[in-house]
């Protein structure tokens, strides 16, 4: 009698371990509709496609000479940033929902040019604040007591704010590398839903290519060599729902 007492007590703890265990996260999962926010570490480069003259200096009409020597290299190296942002959740099925995310983007890029005057060599950094707009599907695995495993993927809209201008008169040599002020972006990434007691945290790495052109070919000595610039960026972000 005492061990059938002791079994059944067991069984009871077991089942209420597991209905507690399934009910953390907030109830998140539980809803068809909920929110949240993130915060987003950010590293973005170039991807460069150059013109076939890409060497040649630049020729200054208004001096009547070249303003540069010729061209070594041009490169562009990561350069990092921050992200917040919001989370808008609506459950499709059981593994599959859909997500916006609508974020403020704290990230400058760079490219480097090297001369054959090393004089020359200069990094013009395209310094932007962006204002994201991404809609995602994200689709899910079982849950595996409290985690779960997920796959992000969809498109992006990207709109830039407060970026600079040149001065009028401003020396072809000091004039800024100019991007477009909106473009559009395909993304995709990899994360984990970690459910605690009240909320849902969930790890996230992502990818992001634009799509498209995003140099404004102005008649500088930096955007002349360049034929298409093409933005790459990794995310790593913290989503709390």
């Amino acid at each position: 009698m005492i061990k059938t007492r002791l079994f059944i007590t067991l069984i009871l703890m077991g089942c209420s371990n597991f209905l507690f265990a399934q009910a953390w996260g907030g109830g998140a999962d539980q809803n068809d509709l909920s929110f949240g926010f993130s915060f987003s570490y950010v590293q973005s480069s170039f991807k460069i496609v150059k013109q076939p003259n890409w060497r040649e200096p630049f020729f200054d009409a208004e001096l009547g000479t070249n303003a540069t020597t010729p061209l070594r290299s041009i490169s562009s190296k990561n350069m990092p940033g921050f992200a917040v942002g919001f989370l808008t959740r609506y459950r499709l099925t059981e593994h599959l929902e859909a997500r916006v995310t609508p974020s403020l983007v704290f990230s400058d890029r760079s490219v480097s040019y090297a001369f054959e005057d090393p004089s020359q060599n200069v990094t013009k950094s395209v310094q932007t604040t962006t204002v994201d707009f991404p809609l995602q599907l994200k689709l899910k695995s079982d849950r595996i007591g409290n985690m779960r495993a997920y796959l992000v993927g969809g498109l992006k809209y990207s709109g830039a704010i407060g970026s600079k201008k040149d001065e009028p008169n401003t020396a072809p040599t000091e004039r800024l590398l100019r991007n477009i002020r909106g473009y559009s972006s395909y993304e995709a990434g990899i994360g984990f839903d970690i459910y605690f007691e009240f909320f849902k945290l969930s790890p996230e790495i992502k990818l992001t290519n634009s799509f498209g052109n995003m140099l404004v070919a102005d008649n500088t000595p930096y955007a002349n060599p360049i034929s298409k610039l093409s933005l790459h960026t990794f995310m790593f972000s913290l989503f709390f729902e």
